[in-house]
């Protein structure tokens, strides 16, 4: 799929994302908004097993494009609809269960920071700067940064970024638990692709309902993660996947999961 804003390459189960708009720093706009909902949705569709979320040019995404907010007749229902299209993409993204890795060089501002904290594996550029920006703006966060931020960095820390604007190193954002990992810039691509290509081969239902455990234990009760524990891991045993990794667990042997392909497996053979 070619679009002004986006492309996305489907091969080999991995959706490639690519943020195509480096004459403005990867900026959001209306048109970047509505392209990354239906990318979302297009990867949802294809079942993929991983996203690759990267950008051309030198910088990941600079947040909301200002200067196309400013030229509109009405600014706040403009970005009303323009956060209505990325936050619904971002919602896709973050309950699918194919895991979304983040591979950012350059800046990632506002709203690409918030994409950065989305996704649930996110590998950096040694040179690469994370900043929220929003309150030098006189506006608040969006692209769910101030969902995302402080389960990541603590509540302290995340109001800090805020309120400050402080921008972070590289090295800053891995210590924080922005980012998982950082490489030297001409080594982001293949680290990326590497990683990208090592979980497309795994239990992608599995990564799906575990991601989705711990974002939950934030606000669930232990009784209700307790229960909640036992129905996934009892539901994931009798799927296709469930069912491959345990015997290959107990013949000593690689498992080879199938992903996204998942059924229950009814009148099971142990042998």
């Amino acid at each position: 799929m070619d679009n002004e804003r986006m492309r996305l390459e489907i091969s080999d189960e991995i959706g490639r994302v690519t943020f195509c708009r480096p004459e403005a720093a990867n900026a959001i706009d209306l048109a970047f908004a509505r392209e990354f909902e239906r990318t979302a949705f297009e990867c949802l569709e294809n079942q993929v097993r991983v996203v690759l979320m990267s950008a051309d040019g030198s910088q990941f995404c600079a947040g909301g494009d200002v200067k196309s907010f400013n030229a509109q007749p009405d600014i706040p229902n403009h970005i009303a609809e323009v956060t209505t299209h990325l936050h619904s993409g971002i919602t896709t993204f973050v309950q699918m269960d194919a895991p979304v890795i983040a591979s950012v060089q350059g800046s990632a501002a506002g709203a690409g920071l918030g994409l950065v904290c989305a996704a649930d594996l996110a590998i950096a550029s040694d040179s690469a700067k994370f900043l929220m920006a929003y309150t030098a703006l006189g506006l608040s966060p969006d692209g769910s940064s101030s969902w995302f931020l402080p389960r990541h960095v603590g509540l302290r820390r995340a109001i800090e970024l805020t309120l400050t604007n402080r921008v972070l190193t590289a090295d800053e954002a891995l210590s924080w638990g922005i980012v998982s990992r950082v490489v030297a810039d001409n080594e982001l691509s293949r680290v990326s692709e590497d990683l990208a290509s090592s979980i497309s081969a795994g239990p992608t239902a599995a990564y799906g309902a575990s991601t989705r455990l711990l974002r939950a234990a934030t606000n669930d009760s232990l009784i209700d993660h307790l229960a909640e524990e036992s129905r996934s891991i009892a539901s994931l045993s009798g799927t296709v996947d469930g069912v491959e990794g345990i015997r290959a667990f107990a013949e000593r042997r690689r498992a080879t999961f199938v992903g996204t392909e998942q059924s229950p497996m009814a009148n099971r053979d142990p042998q």
